[in-house]
């Protein structure tokens, strides 16, 4: 298993690299910014990117986005409820007093279920909106662990805020109780933002999140 992280730009993202040993194929989860600092662990882990996969379409999510795509000549992906922020990425800029990132090219929108194969490894699509109307997580379901990608839905010790555009909070424990909770306990949580954890851990210090 290649799984590799980097904390990336002002607001701190987790962005993800993914990669198989046999084929040098990888997928990057939400590339936020710096990408200058994600094409150079690119190069040292020697992987073409196959996708680049957002969680959802938050400024810090994307902002590195178009730079690896033209570099690396790959295909970017999010759920089209995201499609409004990505095209506000200005506006989102504005909020914080920053200038906006270039514009990304969406070339593929995907959708709960979907699977996203690279190299001979596949993950799933879960489509967990609730901090924004798009937000997914990426399940990787490999031998030696399956890894959990979250975005800013569920993180360790806390959930995403729902006070942003399109959130919506009962949107939000739904999304975790039906699609998140239910994975195996030992399943790796990587939220966007913070340290991991695992499902287990996050239903024992969310007591409020239980259905039963």
């Amino acid at each position: 298993m290649i799984l590799e992280k980097l904390v990336v730009g002002l607001f701190q993202c987790n962005c993800t690299i993914l990669g198989c040993e046999k084929t040098g194929e990888a997928v990057v989860i939400d590339p936020g910014d710096e990408p200058e600092k994600i094409l150079a662990l690119l190069a040292e882990l020697k992987l073409k990117p196959k996708y680049l996969l957002h969680t959802h379409a938050h400024l810090d999510h994307v902002g590195g986005t178009k730079a690896i795509q033209e570099t690396c000549r790959t295909e970017s992906c999010l759920h089209r409820g995201d499609e409004i922020l990505l095209e506000n990425l200005p506006m989102q800029a504005a909020l914080f007093g920053l200038s906006p990132p270039p514009q990304a090219k969406i070339d593929q929108w995907i959708e709960d279920g979907d699977i996203i194969p690279f190299g001979g490894n596949k993950i799933q699509v879960l489509h967990t909106p609730g901090h924004t109307p798009g937000s997914v997580s990426f399940l990787w379901e490999h031998p030696e662990g399956d890894q959990l990608f979250t975005g800013d839905t569920l993180f360790s010790g806390g959930i995403g805020r729902t006070d942003l555009w399109g959130g919506d909070y009962g949107q939000i424990i739904h999304s975790i109780q039906n699609k998140l909770l239910p994975l195996d306990e030992k399943t790796i949580l990587h939220a966007g933002h913070g340290p991991s954890s695992t499902i287990g851990r996050e239903k024992t210090q969310k007591p409020f999140l239980q259905t039963d």
